[in-house]
């Protein structure tokens, strides 16, 4: 393949590139390999490799630098993930709660005796809303050996507690700590074991490692000054190794990419990542662009709603996006301490949506029930118009005339009510009759206060008054 247009020299073994699910085109990876080589260039990057995923599959690789040996990176390259590392001990906290092993709301000590901020609940460590503290009390944990799970609890105290929990978002690299301890007694092995037997290789991440092996970069930081390095320390990071312990090539990244993006091959059902995906808390304000899931890192962007994680440890840098609603994915990895861009990622996948655009699927006539078919249309609450559409698969849509108010999706369920998948009515219930909808005791009729349906206060009829 083309190395000058940043495609892989070894494209997996389901790339299509006739197809519009394989690799992107020439235009589009020029641009993309253009916006890389001006990071690595421009920010002194020893090297750094990315990659676009598109419907699950790595669409397109781009590698700027040279290793040690003065080789190019490839896909294969191992590079350490950093806190990305969370994400993947959060899936495995979700299989042990999808199991019934635990609860989200559980006390830590309800499985962590020992620990000191044990009213915190699993949830509230997944979201990093405990209000513990950020790093452990040792030495600066990401550049020294680590201690065993017994030692690093039994410096833990109240004082690490910073924060009333539930109060804010404060993260907390201690917090992943507990959570892959708590995760491996619930199993009974090492938390990376379960990780591996459990997420890795249900998933085909063959790369992903806790200490470097071949092929893999080291990592460096650049001096501020003089084009120069400065070799990182590496050391098993011990209890702390849940929060950014692991090395991953791009190309099993971008598999985390997909399933991030949805392509869960088994390991967690659609709804439970879904859950992971939604905001648990938020880091800038009202408006907000970043948050933070269940283990998840949160951003908004372009118009896309993205879900993934950064990653940081000395000597590299790390990132993966991926927008479920476009089936779209972004990763790159750096040997760097500092110095890759922020935007860098989002530009990547801005320029793919310049170049190459998604065409929105097919429309398809769909059957429709004619019991259903009946309940489309007009429906009013209170004085207030809203419009009720047939969706495939029986599920509905209410949504207000003028497009300013409550909207929501409904899901059906076996006992012929529908639940609400959104907004205000998550969770709540619908029930249909021919003459009015019921959404939790909001009774919808087909003209605005119906005196014929059961509106709850009754209704004495419409009448003019003047002065």
């Amino acid at each position: 393949m083309d190395d000058a247009l940043g495609l892989t020299a070894h494209p997996p073994a389901d790339d299509h590139t006739d197809s519009p699910q394989g690799r992107v085109g020439p235009a589009a990876a020029r641009a993309l390999l253009r916006r890389l080589a001006e990071d690595q260039s421009g920010n002194r990057v020893p090297s750094i490799v990315a990659g676009i995923v598109r419907d699950g599959r790595l669409a397109w690789f781009g590698a700027r630098g040279h290793l040690d040996d003065g080789t190019a990176p490839t896909p294969d390259t191992r590079y350490r993930l950093g806190s990305i590392t969370k994400s993947l001990v959060a899936v495995l906290v979700m299989r042990l709660r999808d199991e019934g092993r635990l609860d989200l709301l559980d006390p830590v000590g309800k499985h962590l005796p020992e620990a000191p901020a044990g009213d915190v609940t699993v949830a509230q460590l997944l979201s990093h809303t405990g209000g513990l503290s950020a790093e452990p009390p040792t030495d600066w944990w990401e550049r020294t050996p680590g201690l065993p799970a017994d030692g690093l609890l039994a410096r833990l105290s109240p004082d690490d507690l910073k924060h009333r929990p539930g109060r804010r978002f404060h993260y907390s690299n201690v917090g992943y700590a507990l959570l892959g301890e708590l995760a491996g007694r619930l199993r009974g092995v090492p938390w990376l074991s379960a990780v591996r037997e459990e997420i890795l290789q249900p998933l085909g991440m063959r790369s992903v490692i806790d200490r470097p092996a071949p092929p893999h970069a080291t990592g460096y930081a650049v001096h501020p000054y003089a084009d120069v390095l400065l070799r990182e320390p590496e050391h098993d990071a011990g209890a702390m190794a849940p929060a950014g312990q692991l090395w991953s090539s791009a190309a099993d990244l971008a598999r985390w990419a997909a399933f991030v993006a949805g392509e869960t091959g088994g390991v967690l059902s659609a709804d439970t990542l879904a859950e992971m995906r939604e905001p648990a808390t938020v880091d800038d304000g009202d408006a907000w662009t970043s948050g933070y899931g269940l283990g998840m890192q949160l951003t908004r962007h372009a118009g896309r709603r993205l879900a993934g994680h950064t990653g940081s440890m000395p000597g590299f840098l790390a990132t993966v996006w991926a927008d479920p609603a476009d089936r779209v994915g972004v990763v790159y990895l750096a040997n760097v301490t500092s110095g890759v861009s922020r935007s860098l990622p989002l530009d990547l996948l801005d320029i793919l949506a310049e170049h190459e655009p998604r065409l929105p699927e097919q429309w398809r006539p769909s059957p429709a029930d004619p019991e259903l078919l009946a309940l489309t249309g007009v429906w009013h609450w209170g004085p207030a118009p809203y419009v009720l559409r047939l969706l495939p698969d029986r599920m509905l849509s209410l949504a207000p005339m003028n497009g300013a108010g409550r909207a929501s999706r409904f899901a059906p369920r076996d006992d012929g009510t529908w639940v609400g998948l959104e907004g205000y009515y998550a969770g709540e219930t619908l029930r249909a009759a021919p003459d009015h909808l019921d959404i939790n005791t909001f009774v919808f009729t087909r003209t605005p206060y119906d005196p014929q349906a059961p509106v709850p206060g009754g209704v004495d009829g419409w009448e003019h008054t003047s002065e």
